[in-house]
């Protein structure tokens, strides 16, 4: 049998969790922005295909040229997710869509499953379902929820992995103003 602090004993479990615990910690502090600070150099602008909302409107790639925008990456069956896009929800619905976009991309296949859940938490902001590829083009990250900013050129700013509070996810809404 092993000794504590050998193996996976009580000392080690009780360092781990508590480690763990600083983690997620340090993730919903309103610096978790911090993680992922802004890029100071802007990749190539994101390649927009056309989408399909699943419910049912399309999204040209001219939709997304010239406004910020905000994309969440997400999943049906994560509760993180769920809290995360509340915010997300709130975010959209008072800030004006020609100054500030955002667009939920669930990684579930079924588009059906996705519409439903969308209908059952009364999210409004469009969604994409299957959002593997699209996730491609902006971080290689497995992260979610995963909130990406993009400035009006269309360059990614910012992949900030995780859980946000209320107040960080609002606070994205500067992304509308005029720069200085």
């Amino acid at each position: 049998m092993p000794q504590q602090g050998q193996g996976f004993g009580h000392g080690t479990r009780r360092r781990w969790c508590m480690q763990a615990a600083g983690w997620v910690a340090a993730l919903a502090s309103p610096r978790a922005a911090a993680v992922s600070p802004l890029l100071d150099e802007a990749p190539a602008p994101i390649v927009w295909p056309s989408l399909s909302t699943v419910e049912g409107r399309t999204l040209p790639p001219a939709h997304w040229q010239g406004v910020p925008t905000i994309v969440v990456f997400w999943a049906t069956w994560c509760g993180f997710c769920r809290r995360h896009n509340a915010h997300v929800d709130q975010l959209y619905r008072n800030v004006d869509a020609g100054r500030l976009r955002v667009l939920g991309v669930a990684l579930d296949s079924d588009a059906a499953l996705v519409r439903r859940y969308l209908r059952q938490t009364g999210y409004g902001f469009p969604t994409v379902a299957d959002g593997t590829a699209l996730r491609r083009r902006f971080t290689e990250r497995r992260v979610i929820p995963m909130t990406c900013t993009l400035g009006a050129d269309g360059r990614l700013r910012q992949a900030i992995p995780g859980e946000m509070s209320e107040s960080d996810v609002l606070a994205l809404a500067r992304l509308a103003l005029p720069p200085r």
